[in-house]
């Protein structure tokens, strides 16, 4: 077998990428920590057969810290890399052509703090009207699925006509997108996320995706810099148990569970963390209209802030992986990627992939 211990993401690019450094262990704290874990299985008609895999890592920020990072398996390469314009984290890992199983065992411990940004504060940074840094610019920028023309330009115009303050245009699209959109339990997985058919078509059902790229698509539309961060939901939410695990105890299965949020960027105060997807999941769960005190509350809560029984991987759409793929360019990546020979393998469907993610919280 094959067995890499990897510290944090500075710890990382101070020993290089293909060093092995002893884990780190993290020190008490006022956040939550969890440990997730990744088992794949990746199996094949074929008696013989070539596999690889692309697995997003999480992001290593003030709000979540990778503690611990291990991977084992029997795989023949492997590299860790960043490749691509949004700096997305990827282990890759690839197996010859041969009879084996392919297996990949990864094991990770993170650290999160709920994450809040003062609208004070926001209010006070969009008064001034600051440029935009050259750095952020990216998230300005048109995708495939994130069109800033045509009608997503057209809505955006008439919801913030007369504005000329960034912040005020967010809560505008916000009030919006969060009012009309719903969630569509027929929809798989978190949904292709594809906002110019969204507007094309008039349906606004979807999951987390499809309502936080319509959310993007907008504000990007209307010179706010934002981006989709997806990563996959870890524990308990403690103010529903449609936004989580039911309750904090022991292993739970969430290879299901990825989940997709927001974040838009006022100079002077930086990225502002969103996520209107959760408010129609609460309504749907819960049963809940738009109006229900509930339902608002969470709606005021989720337009600066996240709680975080989550944690976030990456904000690519629309790219190439490196190694490149027989698929590219990839919609977006919260989930694993796999390949057999040329056969790109259902991320949708774990059993069948095959791989299994489960986390649990430990104590602080």
């Amino acid at each position: 077998m094959n067995r890499r211990n990897f510290m944090t993401h500075s710890a990382m690019t101070m020993a290089g990428v293909l060093a092995i450094p002893n884990v780190l262990m993290a020190s008490k704290s006022d956040g939550r920590r969890f440990k997730i874990i990744y088992d794949f299985d990746i199996k094949s008609d074929e008696k013989e057969f070539v596999a690889k895999l692309w697995n997003p890592l999480p992001l290593d920020t003030k709000y979540q810290k990778v503690k611990v990072l291990t991977f084992d398996g029997n795989y023949d390469s492997y590299n860790i890399n960043s490749k691509n314009p949004y700096d997305a984290k990827i282990l890759y890992t690839s197996w010859h052509k041969d009879k084996k199983k392919k297996r990949l065992h990864i094991e990770m411990e993170m650290e999160t703090f709920d994450r809040s940004v003062s609208l004070f504060d926001i209010e006070q940074a969009s008064k001034q009207n600051l440029a935009i840094p050259k750095d952020i610019q990216l998230y300005l920028k048109p995708t495939k699925h994130i069109p800033t023309d045509g009608k997503v330009a057209e809505k955006t115009a008439e919801l913030t006509k007369g504005m000329s303050d960034r912040f005020e245009k967010v809560k505008a699209i916000y009030d919006w997108v969060t009012e009309v959109t719903f969630r569509d339990p027929a929809v798989i997985g978190c949904g292709v996320g594809d906002a110019g058919k969204m507007m094309e078509s008039g349906y606004f059902g979807g999951k987390c995706t499809d309502v936080s790229s319509l959310f993007v698509a907008f504000l990007r539309a209307e010179g706010v810099p934002a981006r989709e961060v997806f990563g996959i939901r870890t524990g308990k939410s403690y103010f529903s148990k449609a936004l989580g695990k039911s309750d904090d105890k022991g292993f739970a299965d969430i290879s299901s569970w990825q989940h997709c949020r927001v974040e838009y960027y006022i100079p002077g105060v930086g990225w502002i963390p969103s996520d209107p997807a959760d408010v129609t999941k609460l309504e749907l769960v819960e049963g809940l209209k738009y109006s229900d005190k509930r339902v608002q509350e969470l709606k005021r809560k989720y337009l600066h802030s996240w709680e975080m029984n989550w944690i976030g991987f990456n904000y690519g759409r629309d790219f190439v992986l490196y190694p490149e793929p027989e698929q590219y360019p990839i919609n977006m990546l919260g989930y694993p990627y796999g390949e057999i020979e040329d056969e790109v393998l259902n991320y949708y469907t774990p059993k069948s992939f095959s791989y299994e993610i489960t986390s649990e919280e430990l104590g602080t």
